[in-house]
């Protein structure tokens, strides 16, 4: 075992939250952490990570453990410097290593201590990967949605879900024993959660991993722990399979509980009945005494039988809104929309889905009316919109209450309505009186998103509204939105919420809007079968723009592609065939240096730590042409 937990137990205050709470963790286990909020979820990752010291109990970790925590919290981190700088600061012994290199910057005349030192030191930095610390976090942040360019731009200069991506992989180049990822989805589009997926099911270590997005659960973890009534109960499967085995124990316990509350009330009678009787007053004490002691089963209170709707006013007319000629530009470099159409009619379920910076958000607005853009609009008749995004928290009175902002909307809702409403989106009790500007982030999101589902709108334009919800909230949202009589167009990152959800998708492509009609697994089957015919046709037309016959265009273009991978083959040969030259080169040196060490010859020292320095640079450089030769030739191979 990695991590061990033994009787646990944590509060704050008067609540608590783990009661002598029990837990191993194995190496290589992807374990899904989930729970409803404030059930003491990131808790429990700070308590294992040695943030927070349980009251109770025993935490036992395996020595030299490395565990590497990612969470929310990590968004007030800053730095000027270049996120690939930021990013390999998870290379912990590299840098260390570098710091050493770099007290000997500028000396030309060392000491034999001195050139002893040094030798072990490039010896280190080989052998830790010092030379492929660059590619290597190139790698990881073009997984997670970098381009070249952004990699020498600067931290700070990045809006916060771009900036926990670089984190991400500071962590993950960090190689740790032990992944703690809170919520690591929040923050990254589609192509980098598929990405993220790849990476963890080849992670070597274990993971514990806090996520509403229940497809990425799925596709993600062996088992699931579930923080519930004070104590971690463990499921052996994903997240389908707890869904199963909790409603079989959620039964079983309703049976426990309803038989326990029949066994209490005729012992309670029995008690009634007999404790004023001196020859039954004995027995009665007994079993009150019994009763006490008693261990109480009790049933989930939650929410869960909440729901909530939302209302449509009046119904428009079968045109909900039209734009013909769609030009939009963030200046010269950055075209979004080129004489794109589109057309929303009533009844419509739309998902808007792509990679981060392709527009999504751009084209709500334009729809919304709330950015400027070139083209011809038409608005149908009685529509009513109703938008939520990230912009809205914005226009919130921070000097309200929640339920006073609310209430003041003009929804026509009752206190109770909106209270029942709020308690969906995780406000409960005196929660609703907090004032909104004293809220996180995160809570005004979900204030703008209650105001949105509270009024009366036939037309919804919501943009990441899971974000901040937990697994039950996004239940019920889907099940309100599944019920809606109006019309929608989404914009999310959660594959499960898509899923249940939308029927038409939406993605841009070529500076115009591509529909699909069909559910998310038809889509993402359209979209694999586009993807592999566009390589084909690519491959096959890369040249071929002036040739007339394509048979005899697609012939040339196959033969260039055989003659290109035979041209690579001979060169990796090459470069492999220089690798070794190169390897033996250097262990001549390191026999060299080791003989002039043991004669005291000092020049013959200094030559040799410059030739090593310079053949250790061309080997760096070797190997990157290497992997660059191998990969194309990879992707060769799989079209």
């Amino acid at each position: 075992m990695l991590i061990q937990l033994q009787n646990i137990s944590f509060d704050y205050g008067s609540k608590v939250i783990l009661e002598n709470a029990n837990w191993q963790i194995g190496k290589n286990e992807r374990v899904g952490l989930i729970g409803n909020n404030g059930t003491g979820k990131s808790t429990l990752l700070k308590i294992i990570n040695g943030d927070l010291k349980p009251q109770s109990g025993n935490i036992i970790i395996q020595k030299e453990i490395k565990i590497a925590y990612f969470h929310q919290d990590l968004l007030s981190y800053q730095s000027h410097l270049p996120i690939q700088e930021v990013a390999e600061l998870g290379f912990e012994n590299l840098q260390r290593i570098k710091k050493e290199l770099a007290t000997f910057q500028g000396k030309t005349n060392l000491s034999e201590k001195e050139a002893i030192e040094y030798s072990h030191i490039l010896h280190n930095f080989e052998n830790y990967g010092g030379y492929k610390m660059h590619a290597k976090s190139a790698e990881i942040l073009h997984g997670l949605g970098f381009t070249n360019k952004d990699l020498e731009k600067a931290f700070d200069t990045f809006s916060g879900g771009w900036r926990m991506r670089v984190l991400l992989a500071q962590l993950i180049l960090q190689e740790p024993d032990v992944l703690l990822l809170d919520e690591p989805t929040n923050h990254l589009d589609l192509p980098s959660i598929e990405w993220l997926e790849k990476y963890l099911i080849h992670f070597h270590g274990a993971a514990i991993i806090v996520s509403h997005d229940r497809y990425f659960l799925d596709r993600m973890v062996t088992s699931i722990v579930e923080v519930f009534q004070q104590d971690l109960h463990i499921y052996s499967g994903n997240y389908t399979f707890y869904e199963k085995e909790k409603a079989l124990r959620t039964e079983q316990l309703e049976r426990d509980y309803e038989n326990q509350q029949k066994y209490i009330a005729q012992q309670e009678r029995f008690v009634e009945r007999f404790r004023a009787k001196a020859s039954k007053a004995k027995q009665a004490q007994s079993i009150v005494k019994k009763l006490d002691k008693l261990e109480r089963i009790e049933l989930d209170e939650e929410v869960q039988h909440i729901n909530f709707q939302f209302s449509v006013a009046q119904e428009p007319g079968k045109l909900i809104c039209s734009i013909r000629d769609l030009c939009k530009d963030y200046g010269p470099d950055k075209t979004i929309f080129k004489n794109a159409n589109i057309e929303i009619n009533r009844g419509d379920k739309i998902a808007l889905i792509g990679a981060n910076g392709m527009g999504k958000s751009t084209l709500l607005k334009i729809i919304a009316e709330s950015t400027d853009y070139q083209g011809e609009r038409s608005g149908g008749h009685n529509v009513i919109l109703g938008m939520f995004a990230q912009h809205q928290v914005d226009v919130l009175n921070m000097e309200n209450s929640i339920i006073e902002e609310l209430l003041q909307d003009g929804n026509g809702k009752s206190e109770l309505e909106l209270r029942q409403l709020l308690g969906c989106f995780l406000f409960t009790g005196d929660d609703v009186h907090k004032k909104i500007k004293i809220l996180s982030g995160g809570e005004k999101s979900r204030v703008a998103l209650a105001k949105v589902i509270a009024g009366k709108s036939n037309f919804l334009l919501l943009d990441e509204p899971t974000n901040h919800l937990d697994l039950l909230s996004i239940d019920m949202l889907i099940r309100a939105l599944n019920d809606y009589q109006g019309t929608y167009i989404i914009v999310s990152h959660d594959r499960h919420f898509l899923s249940q959800t939308a029927r038409n998708f939406w993605h841009i492509e070529d500076y115009e809007i591509k529909s699909f009609q069909g559910s998310y697994t038809d889509w993402e089957k359209w979209m694999e079968a586009k993807i592999l015919q566009n390589n084909k046709t690519e491959l096959i037309n890369s040249d071929s723009k002036n040739n007339k016959d394509k048979k005899e265009s697609s012939y040339h273009e196959q033969r260039e592609a055989r003659k290109h991978k035979q041209r690579l083959q001979k060169k990796l040969v090459k470069v492999e065939k220089d690798i070794e030259i190169l390897e033996n080169s250097i262990q001549d040196l390191h026999t060299d240096l080791s003989n002039a060490q043991m004669n005291n010859q000092e020049e013959r020292i200094n030559d040799i730590l410059m030739q090593l320095e310079n053949k250790q640079k061309k080997q760096e450089q070797l190997n990157g042409e290497y992997e660059e030769i191998f990969e194309e030739l990879l992707l060769l191979e799989e079209e």
